[in-house]
């Protein structure tokens, strides 16, 4: 019987078995990999038993308001890298080495250097809390200050800080995995479950601790949830090496979290084939169409929660220009559908007025260093053109970034500012997505942003955090169907929060049932969701992948990235590269790189249940 598979991905997907199950886990080098995270789990597991969190009777602890300053001071310990690193998955925290301020008689500069910040971590060594200075300078901090206190080292000397208030964390070990451990705890990414074995003092007693819940991503290893290092890292080596060597793209970042836990996150390769910068987790990408459903359609979700935004109400009726034109009736749902009869894309000319090298008073749109649109560009011909499409037929699957500049404008009139400040305000700033976010040129150095194509039309320059889709150029780089940029984390901690049913860091974003009615199926046209892509099920598209579940919804991207969220396994699979560098290719999608390292996490998650099975 002949296989419905396309050969090519029946031989890839072979080989992907056959790496996972077994070359792979006998070779030395990935042998030592299982160790070192058998190592880490363990180390993990010990810091977890001799962590205990004190004095948290406010419950500071977990830190639940990312939309402050915070900074993190470093005491004598001796992992305080390791601590500031996990600190920083969760928000932007600023790093203060005490050891700078040392040679003062007292910590006043530093108390000065702190006064712009709300909230104060600091990491001492348990000895140096016997050091009057160091202990006058806590109390200090506790009355200007929330300040919580991360102790290393022995408890003995928990006596010594029987004056502070504030919350504070000791832990017995003065290890890597006791600082991670720690730092995690501090933002809720593990749980406060200890208390103390005997008395330490006359405050700290026996029994005392508070217990605490996981409420954000902890940052773990595979073997937490069964899985060996070697079963994710050789497959996704193999998968990403081929797509290098075959030049469909420089690099990439891949992000694998599985029941509230990243357990995979690796950069490959570089910016460029220039290999002159290497590609690193914390690497900001042009993520292309995941803005669709990271920015507009979250931003419709939310307004639809304030009834703001109604499925089934007309276009027409939150966007007074459109009630003349035979686009008014156009409803909400169908727009997110991708089924309103609008076309997949409208042409846009830029004439040579249209266009200046250099910023002037009738030029304000920057779409690049050397190229601004000007400034009623938009209402003379890219909204008119967008308002005059030529209609098609309704209720037929048309795949539409129109459909998403018709959106934005919903959006941003029931919302009442612009959509890039919308989605920030409501969603990346307090969810603690410190890159995500559009025109990124604005917050951080160039040279974070990881280059796309040379545009070799209106803007003729290669394109480095500025926007790659054209349409969205136009628009000053903020749209409806592009423009947003972020790191692997940010989409992760976003995809995250949907997982959960709409809550994060103890805030709910989203009613569950709106994540649940967003994404679920709602068409007999397509397989699509509300703003969502979803599993298909014709099985000979093998989309996302081939082993992925019919509960699975996501979304993917022009310039080489996808974000897949699978209910049904507790799965968020997140790939970010640059395929369009430094022009377009369709090589990662004929090697279909994407769905393959999909399909390996699934092989991994299967053999693991294959072994948890066999066990019981």
């Amino acid at each position: 019987m002949q296989s419905r598979f396309p050969k090519r991905f029946v031989t890839q997907v072979f080989l992907t078995l056959f790496l996972v199950t077994g070359f792979s886990c006998g070779t030395k080098a990935q042998r030592i990999e299982n160790k070192k995270s058998q190592t880490w789990l363990q180390q993990h597991k010990e810091a977890a038993k001799n962590t205990v969190l004190l004095n948290n009777q406010s419950g500071l602890v977990p830190i639940k308001n990312l939309e402050q300053k915070i900074a993190s001071v470093s005491l004598q310990v001796t992992h305080a890298a390791q601590f500031d690193s996990l600190l920083n998955k969760y928000t932007a925290v600023t790093a203060f080495p005490a050891a700078a301020y040392v040679q003062e008689a007292s910590f006043g500069r530093l108390l000065s250097d702190l006064s712009t910040y709300g909230t104060v971590i600091v990491q001492v060594k348990a000895s140096a809390l016997e050091d009057p200075r160091n202990l006058n300078f806590l109390l200090e901090l506790q009355r200007r200050k929330k300040l919580v206190v991360a102790v290393f080292g022995d408890p003995e000397n928990l006596e010594s800080a029987d004056a502070l208030t504030a919350p504070l964390i000791w832990s017995k070990e003065e290890s890597a995995a006791a600082a991670g451990y720690v730092a995690q705890l501090i933002f809720g990414g593990v749980p406060a479950s200890s208390t103390l074995p005997r008395d330490f003092s006359g405050k700290y007693k026996k029994g005392h601790g508070f217990k605490t819940q996981a409420i954000r991503l902890k940052y773990s290893v595979p073997e937490e949830v069964g899985i060996k290092i070697s079963e994710l890292q050789e497959p996704i080596d193999v998968i990403m090496a081929e797509a290098i060597r075959a030049q469909a793209t420089p690099g990439a970042v891949v992000l694998v979290a599985k029941g509230g836990k990243v357990i995979f996150q690796k950069a490959y390769g570089s910016h460029t084939y220039e290999n002159t910068q290497a590609t690193q987790i914390s690497d900001i990408f042009d993520v292309a169409s995941l803005t669709k459903i990271s920015a507009t359609t979250m931003a419709v979700m939310n307004l639809y929660d304030q009834q703001k935004i109604a499925l089934d109400s007309s276009f027409g009726f939150y966007v007074p220009s459109a009630r003349n034109t035979n686009k008014a009736g156009i409803s909400i749902k169908d727009l997110l559908l991708h089924q309103s009869g609008l076309p997949a894309g409208v042409y846009l000319p830029l004439q040579a007025q249209d266009v200046s090298r250099v910023p002037t008073e009738q030029y304000t749109v920057k779409a690049s260093d050397s190229a601004y649109i000007r400034k009623n560009y938009f209402d003379t011909v890219l909204w008119p053109r967008m308002l005059n499409a030529k209609m098609g037929v309704k209720g037929k699957y048309v795949y539409a970034d129109v459909s998403m500049f018709y959106l934005k404008e919903a959006v941003e009139r029931q919302a009442g500012i612009s959509l890039d400040t919308f989605v920030a305000k409501q969603f990346y700033d307090p969810l603690g997505m410190q890159t995500a976010g559009y025109l990124p040129l604005n917050r951080f150095p160039q040279s974070r942003i990881v280059p796309t194509e040379f545009d070799a039309t209106f803007r003729k320059t290669l394109l480095r955090g500025y926007v790659h889709d054209g349409g969205a150029a136009r628009m000053g780089g903020v749209a409806g169907h592009a423009g947003l940029f972020a790191t692997a984390n940010d989409i992760a901690i976003l995809y995250q929060m949907m997982l959960n049913g709409g809550s994060y860091g103890g805030k709910n974003y989203l009613k569950h049932e709106t994540v649940q009615l967003f994404t679920a199926k709602h068409s007999s046209a397509s397989r699509r969701g509300l703003g969502f892509d979803r599993w298909d099920p014709d099985s000979t598209k093998m989309y996302p992948s081939q082993l992925a579940t019919p509960e699975t919804y996501g979304h993917t991207g022009y310039t080489g990235t996808c974000v897949w969220v699978d209910p049904k396994n507790e799965l968020v699979y997140v790939f970010l590269s640059n395929r369009v560098h430094p022009k377009v290719s369709n090589k990662l999608i004929s090697l279909k790189t994407r769905q393959r390292i999909l399909d390996a996490i699934y092989i991994a998650i299967q053999r693991r249940e294959k072994v948890t099975a066999s066990k019981d």
